[in-house]
């Protein structure tokens, strides 16, 4: 297998225009691309329409701005080195998450740049991702005068919504994702210095609780210790979901020893949990009880209390409430049915119930799907060689506790050729919260390693279009 020979003077030209980087990444963030916030619509296709012209600019064809009713667009570009060449597509997404209420320590939408890290909304979910990327293709550009092997971008502008559209463009536009290999970037590293490909997603499904005992509220002087509380029923249910370390203790998963040993490498100890989570002073993460910390986050299942109708401060009155309810949140394992999960909540709050009280279980919205990826195959080993020659260690497999629409239904659409996800968050990024930051070193390494996957995958004989079924 040759790799291009100027793979080395594409990565010492992308590092010697590493600034320059900056400055671009620089630019796309100061446009306020809040796609929950409709009326930050305009700044959605501002910042669309600005990375289309910069995409003709650097030698894309095709580059324009996909528009479908009652959706905000995505971007799509593309650069054909040769018809025998693999394709290459490379997924990211342009719009941010909201700001509101947060407390940042600069402006948000102003990337500054303390210590060695750049702080920004989007600043690495998901803006440097994709433009870690751009850079790597600029520069393969700019030195070799084409690139090792087809290349093209789809840059959505709804994934931090939930990607309601992204199948609906897929549908609609079937051309900007034929590909023969898929790179997601949106996805984060274990470490600053241990590069991450993620294989797993837990899924999210939401449900509401309602406890009822009374036609009105009453007075509690009256009849407090003679009638169930709705409000104490739900709050007692609701533990009993949990064991005493207050984790999910229904659906818990088997996952296989050799993983579980291995897991035990992924650095989530206390100190890092502690910085990353942001714990207060004196307050410690959950003891692991004999299971690695990446097993809780990544494999097991979990719950969370979002929200609750319990009487807010301001609101206080002496009496029994008639009714109180609570939204609960559940993480679906990798590989776990949300229905099933579910099925074991509802089994566990309906059984026994103090009082008698009338117990309901609403599930809300759509349920995401988990993902479970099994990473086999030449492109993997492509991308492995390309992250030791930039980082100088092989990929960490990794899961991640959160749900990503986007990867679950690339998964279901596109499941017979390799996804390969990777990204520049790391456990310190903060993304969805005040102070978001990218670590400036782990963007340089994704850069050389994008330079060089590329030249990988482009060597790879089984990845051309003459050699698929």
């Amino acid at each position: 297998m040759t790799i291009h020979p100027k793979t080395h003077d594409v990565a010492k030209h992308a590092d010697e225009r590493f600034e320059a980087t900056l400055e671009r990444l620089a630019l796309y963030l100061r446009f306020p691309a809040i796609s929950c916030d409709r009326s930050r619509a305009e700044d959605v296709r501002a910042l669309a329409t600005r990375i289309k012209d910069d995409l003709s600019a650097l030698g894309f064809t095709d580059a324009r701005v996909l528009e479908l009713e009652g959706a905000l667009p995505c971007v799509a570009a593309e650069r054909i080195a040769s018809p025998s060449a693999p394709t290459v597509l490379v997924y990211g997404h342009l719009d941010l998450q909201p700001i509101a209420g947060e407390d940042w320590s600069s402006p948000p939408h102003e990337m500054q740049r303390r210590g060695d890290r750049v702080y920004a909304r989007g600043a690495a979910d998901d803006m440097g991702g994709w433009v870690s990327h751009l850079a790597a293709l600029e520069s393969w550009l700019a030195v070799n005068g084409e690139l090792p092997c087809n290349v093209k971008l789809l840059i959505e502008g709804e994934e931090e919504i939930g990607s309601p559209n992204l199948e609906r463009f897929m549908d609609a536009y079937p051309e900007a994702f034929e590909s023969d290999v898929m790179v997601l970037t949106d996805c984060e590293n274990p470490s600053v210095d241990i590069p991450g490909l993620t294989v797993s997603l837990r899924g999210l499904v939401e449900v509401e609780l309602v406890c009822e005992a009374l036609s009105s509220d009453v007075h509690s002087g009256l009849w407090g210790n003679l009638i169930p509380d709705p409000s104490i029923v739900m709050m007692q249910l609701v533990s009993r979901l949990v064991d005493e370390d207050g984790r999910l203790k229904l659906g818990r998963q088997d996952v296989p020893e050799a993983w579980r040993d291995a897991a035990w490498d992924v650095p989530l100890g206390p100190d890092v949990v502690k910085k990353g989570a942001r714990l207060l002073p004196g307050v410690e993460p959950l003891p692991d009880r004999g299971h690695p910390p990446a097993e809780w986050v990544w494999r097991q299942p979990a719950v969370t209390v979002l929200s609750t109708t319990l009487p807010p401060a301001g609101s206080e009155k002496n009496a029994v409430r008639r009714r109180a309810s609570c939204v609960l949140s559940f993480r679906v394992a990798p590989g776990q049915e949300a229905k099933d999960l579910l099925a074991l909540v509802e089994q566990e709050l309906t059984h026994h119930v103090p009082g008698g009280l009338r117990v309901s279980l609403t599930p809300r919205g759509k349920p995401g799907m988990s993902w479970l990826y099994e990473p086999q195959g030449p492109a993997f080993d492509a991308a492995d060689r390309a992250y030791r020659a930039a980082w100088g260690r092989s990929l960490l497999q990794i899961g991640v506790g959160g749900s990503i629409p986007f990867v679950a239904l690339f998964g279901r659409r596109f499941g017979d050729r390799p996804l390969v996800l990777n990204g520049v968050m790391d456990p310190e990024t903060g993304a969805h919260g005040p102070n978001e930051s990218m670590h400036v070193e782990v963007f340089r390494k994704a850069i050389r390693a994008n330079v060089h996957l590329y030249a990988e995958l482009a060597a790879v004989p089984e990845l051309a279009p003459k050699k698929r079924s």
